[in-house]
């Protein structure tokens, strides 16, 4: 049977066989744990993570220094949100967030509302958008943090980071943005934006799973949620995954390298695949905002079919239609309700999220597919 294209690039990407090669010495032969001191094995497994260390920084302009690894961006938001709480004083007790965030931001936030913390929820526009006015007007003078994911996986809008960011460090308030989208596929500067906690997944950029890293700009303090060991810095216990990190390392190396030649490419992709979608099959609409948004993404909403219905018949393709974590739910996308999207419609949408090894002929093939699929489920509806 042949395999569907591949079209789900937002909920995880393939590992670069690149990046696989320099991951797989690190599983056998050098084999070392890093917090060993005394011999070599310890000494090049030490190496390899400062490498890495390097590499990650350079991708988002840190220090190697600001860089903490974790087992994914969904531990380096919990680290961020609920490490800058526990350590903040009494009279900061206030966060801001978005309503379109991440389960990750967000189940954290209800944690640590149990905990007392007061949060404020903003809902954006309905093009996805955050304004800055939205933002000024939460702020209290007990706000602690302000947590804005850069780029939504569900419909790709790049909110207005560096904004945010400067009006976050005027206040004396903490800006945390979950970059696990937007890192590798977009420029991202963590001075030039005023970010303090960034959150990052390697599965995202052509890395493993089970690797991620928190930026924490120095002089944020957190506490750590992990004990044992005081590893990275104090913030993370646990033996470092040795090969987890080259491979994070390597992901954010190559990225970094091709990031300019693979944006305009994927872009062009993903506008062919809109376009003709748009053109050619009635009463189907775009969410979010067309301009602001990652290069390889797409939502795409289809009138007058059921939306179970669709999933099932696009059988060509692998798409999606939300985010990977809340897939298995019948409920329809909070983000796309979020932006004002009927249930119904919201039900009937598909994501689209192209990738590195996306092809020409992969597109037109799935356009026709999504043609000839959505044409025969209205036709049985109508009948």
């Amino acid at each position: 049977m042949t395999p569907p294209i591949y079209l789900d690039y937002n909920a995880t990407t393939p590992v670069d066989q690149r990046v696989l090669k320099e991951m797989m010495t690190w599983f056998t032969e050098r084999f070392g744990n890093a917090a060993s001191r005394t011999h070599l094995y310890g000494w090049e497994a030490a190496e390899a993570v400062a490498d890495a260390w390097q590499q990650v920084a350079k991708l988002i302009g840190a220090t190697e220094k600001e860089i903490i690894f974790t087992s994914g961006a969904t531990e380096s938001n919990n680290l961020a949100l609920k490490g800058a709480y526990e350590a903040a004083g009494a009279e900061r007790r206030h966060i801001v967030t978005v309503v379109t965030e991440h389960k990750a931001v967000l189940d954290a936030c209800q944690h640590l509302e149990a905990l007392g913390a007061e949060v404020t929820y903003l809902t954006p526009a309905p093009d996805g958008l955050i304004y800055l006015q939205q933002i000024e007007n939460a702020l209290r003078p007990d706000t602690l943090l302000v947590s804005v994911m850069y780029a939504n996986n569900e419909i790709g809008v790049i909110q207005p980071i560096a904004d945010i960011g400067a009006l976050c460090r005027a206040h004396g308030v903490l800006f945390h943005t979950d970059a696990t989208q937007a890192a590798g596929k977009i420029t991202i500067g963590v001075e030039y934006d005023c970010v303090d906690l960034l959150s990052l997944s390697a599965h995202k950029l052509y890395g493993p799973k089970g690797i991620g890293a928190l930026y924490v700009r120095k002089g944020t303090h957190l506490i750590a949620q992990l004990d044992g060991g005081r590893h990275e810095r104090g913030l993370r216990s646990g033996t470092l995954n040795v090969p987890g990190i080259v491979g994070l390392g390597k992901a954010c190396h190559l990225a970094a390298a091709a990031m300019l030649s693979e944006r305009e490419m994927l872009r062009t992709l993903r506008d062919k695949l809109e376009n003709e979608i748009v053109e050619t099959v009635p009463d189907t609409h775009v969410n979010g905002n067309r301009e602001r948004r990652l290069p390889q993404t797409t939502n795409i909403s289809f009138g007058g079919v059921d939306g179970e219905a669709l999933l099932m018949a696009l059988n060509r393709i692998a798409v999606a239609n939300g985010s990977a974590c809340t897939s298995a739910l019948v409920e329809p996308s909070y983000v796309l309700k979020a932006l004002g999207v009927p249930d119904d419609l919201a039900h009937a949408s598909v994501r689209f999220s192209l990738g590195r090894f996306t092809k020409d002929e992969e597109i037109a093939e799935a356009v026709q597919h999504v043609q000839e699929v959505v044409a025969r489920l209205r036709e049985t509806t109508l009948n």
